[in-house]
């Protein structure tokens, strides 16, 4: 009996070890299962996924722009007949006066002799020495003329030159301080460029938040004006059309027109801003549903539209005007012909026979002399000669000077395109500047945001653009200030509108959240509760093993 128990005991023991064993190799399989998806988890899915997932931010090469806009114009003071210490004397009390007049210490006047580029004249700014390849702003001829009393200017006005017209008693002796030929001189120069010191200060003002601190009269006026112009562009495209309600006229002579009107003007704005043109003829060209028809007045004689009328006259719904043409701005311009039965036309408060549309173009009534035929019916001519013509482009050109917001002052138009690259140039330079502060707020306040490397290079190439339009204005080149600020500007502006970043502030991390929950949570629970039941085994056996200890 004692051996068959002893035989029982052994065959339980050794039953009892295969089973242990095999309970022991299972948890140590189902570790290994669990470990292996971890470790792929950890070493293989996170890092793809960091990588994958992560965004790239370039480094933006933003800095602190300490650049001081300053708009020091060259005049060259030609003064042949008189004798160089005598010149050199005018030429100092001048320039003192102007200094004293100048209210404006950002856009100063900086003297000196035309024939004497060895030594320019004292100024008000630190740049008076920095002139060298300076554009000419201005030529002063000083011309003594018998039989003045007092002196007198004159101003050319297709050239860049002022004549001063002086007694010859009036000629300064270096005893003099104040002579007076030198205050009608600087005078004169305050006077010519009035309105561009308070075109600059309006817009340094309004753009760096700054006050004004020209008169609310002046201010208003070159508000006005800065709002019915078009933003600046390096091309515009202008867009002629004659439209008129019937069959005729079906022709005019628009080639000519251009060219003789027009062709001039666009040559001189080249510094600026290229030009491309676009005729079209519509007839059957009614007036728009909305506009009220015209009506006769007895006491002109004529058919009118009323003022408040005006903003409706474009049919916008069957007229054929495209809104822009390639990549610059449209600038449209209408010959409208009226009907034989509403001929003459005219706007009844003003007897005008054109108005502007503000940022949008501008409008002419032509009246030709009607045709009649052998029934006595009265026609409007078929064509329009060049000479029928001219009073319309002269218009037009009128029209074209105030949409690219030209200054109305002086009356030298080359003056006035000069006032106008600078305003521009300052324009530009402010704007740029603007849109990289705008892109650096939103780069920090946005740190999931993306910055591809083509933004840093834009950014870059703004800055170097920045910095030379800065130089460019302190030594006083104008046009390549404003060749500067144009590209500066542009590439602001492309690396601000970038695609990738615009989508990227619509997406944020919230979206991601919503988006990884649901794929994640079916994979990640069934992972997490097994470590969690293995982690209890290994804890569970080594708290057996030290109670057995």
């Amino acid at each position: 009996m004692t051996d068959t128990k002893g035989d029982k005991m052994s065959s339980q023991a050794e039953a009892t070890l295969p089973a242990k064993s095999s309970a022991l190799r299972a948890t140590q399989t189902r570790f290994r299962v669990i470990a292996a998806f971890w470790a792929v988890i950890i070493f293989l899915g996170f890092p793809i996924w960091w990588k994958t997932t992560s965004i790239y931010r370039a480094h933006l090469p933003i800095q602190e722009m300490t650049c001081r806009s300053v708009f020091p114009l060259d005049i060259h003071i030609a003064a042949p007949s008189m004798q160089s210490p005598e010149s050199q004397h005018l030429l100092r009390t001048t320039q003192h006066t102007l200094d004293d007049l100048n209210e404006f210490p950002a856009h100063h006047l900086r003297l000196k002799l035309a024939n004497d580029t060895d030594h320019p004249s004292e100024s008000n700014g630190e740049d008076s020495g920095a002139a060298a390849g300076a554009d000419t702003a201005l030529t002063v001829r000083i011309v003594p003329q018998e039989g003045l009393v007092d002196p007198r200017s004159e101003l050319r006005p297709d050239t860049t030159q002022l004549d001063i017209f002086y007694p010859p008693s009036q000629v300064p002796v270096p005893s003099s301080s104040s002579p007076p030929l030198s205050a009608f001189i600087a005078g004169e120069l305050q006077q010519l460029y009035s309105e561009e010191k308070s075109t600059i200060a309006h817009v340094l003002a309004s753009e760096a938040g700054g006050l004004d601190s020209a008169s609310p009269a002046v201010t208003e006026s070159i508000s006005r004006r800065l709002r019915r112009s078009m933003k600046y562009a390096d091309t515009y495209h202008l867009s002629f059309s004659l439209f008129t309600p019937g069959a005729l006229p079906s022709s005019w002579d628009i080639e000519a027109a251009v060219k003789e009107s027009l062709s001039p003007l666009l040559h001189a704005f080249a510094p600026i801003s290229n030009f491309t043109v676009d005729t079209q003829v519509q007839l059957y060209a009614t007036f728009s549903p909305m506009t009220p028809a015209p009506e006769y007045d007895e006491s002109e004689a004529a058919w009118t539209l009323k003022k408040e009328d005006l903003s409706a006259f474009i049919n916008a719904a069957e007229w054929p005007l495209n809104p822009s043409i390639g990549s610059g701005p449209t600038l449209n311009f209408i010959l409208y012909v009226p009907a034989p039965s509403q001929s003459p036309l005219i706007v009844k408060e003003n007897r005008a026979s054109s108005w502007i549309v503000p940022q949008w173009g501008g409008v002419f009534l032509l009246n030709p002399p009607l045709a009649h035929d052998h029934a006595g019916s009265q026609s409007n001519p078929a064509h329009l000669s060049q000479e029928s013509l001219k009073p319309a482009f002269m218009t037009f050109s009128h029209q074209l000077l105030t949409l690219l917001g030209t200054p109305t002052t002086p009356a030298s138009l080359p003056l006035r395109l000069q006032t106008l690259v600078r305003v521009h140039a300052a324009t530009l330079l402010l704007s740029a500047s603007s849109t990289m502060g705008s892109l650096a707020r939103l780069t920090e306040s946005l740190p999931p945001i993306p910055i591809p490397a083509s933004v840093a290079s834009s950014v870059s190439t703004t800055l170097s653009h920045l910095s030379a339009t800065c130089s460019n204005l302190r030594e006083g080149r104008f046009g390549a200030a404003l060749a500067s600020a144009r590209v500066a500007e542009s590439e602001a502006e492309r690396s601000f509108f970038e695609k990738s970043m615009v989508g990227q502030v619509y997406f944020p991390d919230e979206h991601k959240v919503a988006v990884y929950l649901p794929l994640l949570g079916p994979i990640g629970v069934p992972l997490l509760v097994g470590l969690m039941r293995e982690l209890k085994r290994v804890v569970a056996s080594w708290k057996a093993r030290r109670q057995s200890v």
